[in-house]
């Protein structure tokens, strides 16, 4: 499996987009040290009935590198000035780890651009030692680089056994990681870090649906991260993966996309 887009990669701006199938439109947004070939399985799917967006977050793939001290806010904007790009009023909105921080974000600031969100893999009030061991991966990343660190961050993300097909996914990840700009990863990596708290005292004001959905064994994303979240959000729903880590829309595909397409065809309640 080659992870791919259909559509053709364009620039506006900052950000590289691509933009696949029509209907209404829905949002990806990728993760730290990925790039947005990472949702092809997503976008095979849900291009059949939906205008599905993916890009590069600032800092990756062919966007532009992020100034240092980067704050969440510049994120959520980089997505309000694509949307504002390609003339899309309301959309729903996806994100998988860091992607969901954005997704959040952007959000609780321009609800009225939401229909839907969905957070996957989401990371919230990490314990003491989370945040040491993340803000440690986020340091080495200054001294040593993101290649030193490669083998420990795909155990995490991949089960230790995968199958061929999932070796390949693997190695694609892996070359993903070692092509990231290097600035514009730590960067990101750095506000990732320091960012699990950033919407604490405000999910409680949410007024659009939200899917928390992890991966039974995401040692980062833990299910009581995502559980703690679809507590304090009014209109929420939680779903945890048997047998799946960080990286479940790639291994678990076809179960995660289901599941998306059965939240994002609620009614509107916004």
């Amino acid at each position: 499996m080659k992870l791919e887009l259909p559509g053709p990669l364009q620039k506006f701006g900052e950000t590289a987009f691509s933009v696949s199938g029509r209907g209404t439109p829905i949002v990806l947004i990728h993760g730290a040290g990925m790039r947005q070939q990472v949702w092809a399985p997503q976008v095979q799917d849900f291009a059949r009935d939906f205008m599905v967006i993916t890009y590069d977050m600032l800092g990756h793939g062919q966007s532009d590198v992020p100034p240092e001290g980067v704050q969440l806010t510049c994120y959520a904007e980089q997505l309000r000035a694509l949307l504002d790009h390609l003339g899309i009023q309301r959309a729903h909105v996806v994100g998988h780890s860091m992607g969901a921080l954005v997704a959040l974000e952007f959000a609780l600031t321009y609800p009225q651009r939401c229909l839907r969100v969905a957070a996957l893999n989401a990371v919230f009030c990490r314990t003491p030692e989370q945040s040491a061991a993340v803000i440690q991966r986020a340091r080495s990343l200054a001294t040593s680089g993101i290649v030193a660190g490669l083998d420990a961050t795909l155990a995490r993300w991949f089960d230790h056994a995968p199958d061929e097909t999932l070796q390949q996914i693997s190695a694609q990840i892996r070359e993903f990681l070692c092509l990231v700009d290097p600035d514009g990863y730590r960067r990101t990596y750095e506000l990732f870090a320091s960012s699990d708290r950033a919407h604490q005292t405000r999910l409680k004001s949410m007024v659009v649906p939200v899917l928390f959905m992890t991966g039974q064994h995401d040692a980062n994303s833990q299910p009581g991260m995502s559980r703690a979240m679809a507590e304090l959000v009014p209109v929420a729903n939680l779903e945890i993966l048997a047998d799946a880590r960080h990286m479940m829309t790639l291994t678990h595909a076809a179960d995660i996309n289901q599941r998306l397409r059965s939240f994002l065809s609620g009614p509107d309640l916004t």
